[in-house]
């Protein structure tokens, strides 16, 4: 017997029945049924008497006796009773459907298994609609303890595909299919673990005996799971150290070594010099540089990105920046440009907007060498651009790119370049170990010296008056101020509404010539959008009324107070993103989150946090928590999380459990050639056939 084969090989699994599986659930092979897991169990490990039945007891399990039954006429139609008797009292069982297909089949004084929820009325109990089963058939079963539930559709219900007709499919599943079940870890990791076999696990965790039993079976389960994806990560990111090889920066150069002592704006904080010095490590060391550097808005990222481009340019390479958005691209070929100012170095950006002609230019010095530094968005991966020697390419915010887009990049030279992957939603680290397995992680955990923490209060919308005079205040004292209004893309007439609304009422309390108002949306032409945003960056305005679209890429260190209206209809990597848009000067900042009295209690939740904490990496942790890793991540990259039993945020010891293990088995081991490793290898060729996990770069 092979687990491979269709479920039709299952008793009981017609042609008809299985298309549905597959069609509803993706159930297609027995594996597949194998691995469908409940997602709650119904305990029924306790027997009640009838004379112990207590008026909130919800859902019970009783043996007895049908001593009669009777049909009772009601206003429509009847219902059919039984009285149902153990050796303490006795009660009614209740049926208003399928009474003569019951008459037929119920046995007198035959013992009955009976399971259902407890009406109480009167002194008297009662079962409307019970799960019945012979006593001698109930001894016959697997399942005599804990009962499964599976997850169902709507479909499957309608269908007559019940849980109990699931449970009867894996039931037989495991009869015919028990000794195809082959164990897939090593001998040494089930002892050094106490993990349970492969078969009783899977046994346990569809038709568990005690709630010990079980949570031994979704140990050894979830376990399995994690270590497998771990193998792939650590597998690949081995590989590419050993197999990839990259350009080598030998030198610390004259560029770098100019900039350093002359341009850098501030000296560099401890954080930043450590990553400076694992990139340098990296880039010197022969192999590729796959590297993710994480560190919160205004932690100073982008100056350790171009500092890794000087190395690159010191030793005869280019360099280029990929960001997501036009606004972010221009914010950084603007902040480059300033701090290489006056040196003998060539500086370009590359948009959609950029003009033909300029575009031509761009392709000949890319291509000739005279071109360093390129900045672009997704216009960087058309075919037509070619780099004469590209060494290391920086990718901002790189979540918003597909796989596919960045592999690209690779495209551009004979070698790939170095890659630094930069991100300012801190990412926790079960998930950095999920997503990102495979690459180096650096982090950049404190802020430049000077930086005041952000204030951040949550008021109710009856507190706008205050809030109002807060801005006059501020804005006298010459800063400038936010106001950002929720953009939720199925309702843009709605969002577009209130942001005008919003407009308007600013506009009333801060009237012409004394204030200036700039606004900001989604339906504006780019050229307008860029236009109000330089009044604002210029000091032209005091105030931004904007959408989410100034939530990456605009660097006002002047603006002081970011009010988000409607706060609770963002996330939280939103509200954290958004309110590192002030701070970034030397007065002190603030955020005011307002909402209406209505929150849900997630609501709540994102409000608290970000009042409480400044620190991305908790707030990210929060999230994960609250919104689970397939959303943070978003659909491109939740591939690797579409787990069957493990959760990341829940299992966290077992996924550092599981790493842990594979890096040390491949570290003995690296080909999984010795013997005792057998079992890996032959299960690890079985899982990449079926689940290949895409490198998030390569």
């Amino acid at each position: 017997m092979n687990l491979e084969n269709p479920i039709t090989y299952i008793n009981g699994i017609s042609v008809q029945r299985a298309s549905l599986l597959q069609a509803e659930l993706g159930i297609k092979t027995c594996n597949d049924l194998l691995n469908f897991f409940p997602f709650r169990y119904i305990d029924k490990t306790q027997f009640y008497t009838i004379k112990d039945l207590q008026s909130n007891s919800s859902e019970v399990q009783i043996v007895g006796k049908i001593t009669s039954l009777k049909s009772v006429a009601q206003k429509r139609g009847s219902r059919l009773v039984a009285t149902f008797q153990d050796t303490t009292g006795t009660m009614e069982l209740v049926w208003f459907r399928g009474q003569k297909w019951l008459k037929d089949s119920l046995k007198i004084n035959e013992p009955y298994v009976v399971y259902g929820k407890l009406n109480h009325y009167n002194g008297s109990f009662s079962m409307p609609h019970p799960e019945m089963e012979l006593v001698s058939e109930y001894k016959k079963k697997l399942q005599t303890k804990m009962q499964p539930v599976y997850p169902s559709t709507e479909k499957l219900t309608n269908a007559g595909v019940s849980n109990k007709l699931m449970r009867n499919y894996i039931q037989n599943l495991l009869q015919q299919f028990y000794d195809a079940i082959q164990e897939s870890l090593s001998t040494e990791i089930l002892a050094d673990f106490k993990l349970m076999n492969k078969r009783d696990a899977y046994l346990n965790v569809h038709f568990p005996k005690s709630q010990e039993n079980l949570a031994k079976a979704q140990n050894r389960l979830k376990f399995e799971e994690l270590f497998y994806i771990q193998l792939q990560l650590v597998r690949k990111k081995l590989i590419n150290k050993n197999k990839i090889k990259g350009f080598v920066f030998e030198n610390v150069g004259a560029i770098f070594n100019q900039f350093y002592a002359e341009k850098l704006p501030f000296n560099l904080t401890n954080a930043q010099k450590r990553v400076l010095k694992e990139v340098r490590k990296d880039v010197a060391s022969g192999a590729h540089m796959n590297r993710l550097l994480q560190g919160d808005v205004g932690s100073g990222k982008t100056i350790v990105a171009l500092l890794s481009m000087l190395l690159a340019i010191d030793n005869g390479f280019q360099a280029t920046i990929m960001a997501p958005t036009e606004i972010l691209a221009n914010q950084h070929f603007t902040a480059v440009s300033e701090l290489l100012a006056g040196m003998n170095i060539n500086v370009a950006i590359l948009t959609g907007s950029v003009k033909v002609k300029k575009r031509r230019e761009i392709h000949a010095n890319l291509e000739d060498g005279s071109l360093h530094i390129l900045v672009g968005t997704h216009a960087l991966l058309e075919d037509k651009v070619q780099f004469k020697n590209l060494g290391i390419a920086i990718i901002d915010e790189q979540h918003r790119f597909g796989v596919k887009q960045r592999a690209k990049l690779w495209t551009k030279n004979t070698l790939p370049p170095h890659i630094l992957v930069m991100t300012a939603t801190p990412i926790p680290r079960t998930l950095a170990m999920s997503v990102y397995g495979d690459l180096d992680i650096s982090v950049i955990d404190e802020l430049p010296p000077g930086r005041k923490q952000v204030k951040t209060v949550h008021r109710f919308d009856s507190n706008r008056l205050s809030i109002f005079k807060f801005m006059k205040d501020e804005i006298e004292k010459g800063r400038q101020v936010y106001i950002v209004y929720p953009l939720i893309e199925e309702s843009e007439a709605m969002d577009y509404k209130d942001l005008m609304d919003g407009f308007e009422s600013v506009s009333r309390e801060f009237p012409t010539p004394k204030y200036q108002i700039s606004i900001v949306h989604g339906k504006m032409k780019p050229a307008d959008k860029d236009f109000e945003m330089q009044r604002f960056v210029n000091g032209e305005t005091q105030i931004m009324v904007a959408t989410t679209v100034i939530e990456v890429g605009v660097n006002v260190p002047n603006a002081s107070v970011m009010i988000i209206e409607s706060a609770e209809r963002f996330g939280l990597s939103q509200l954290h993103q958004l309110r590192g848009r002030v701070g970034r000067g030397a007065d002190q900042s603030y955020c005011i989150l307002l909402s209406s009295y209505k929150l849900s209690t997630e609501g709540k939740t994102r409000l608290k946090t970000m009042v409480e904490t400044t620190d991305g990496f908790k707030i990210a942790e929060v999230d994960l928590k609250l919104r689970g890793p397939g959303n943070i991540m978003g659909t491109q990259q939740s591939g690797v999380l579409n787990l069957k039993i493990a959760d990341v945020v829940k299992d966290s010891k077992i996924l550092v459990a599981a790493r842990n293990t594979a890096i040390s088995v491949l570290q003995e081991d690296p080909n999984l050639e010795k013997p005792e490793n057998l079992v890996i290898r032959n299960t690890f060729a079985k899982v990449t056939r079926t689940s290949k996990i895409w490198s998030n770069i390569s």
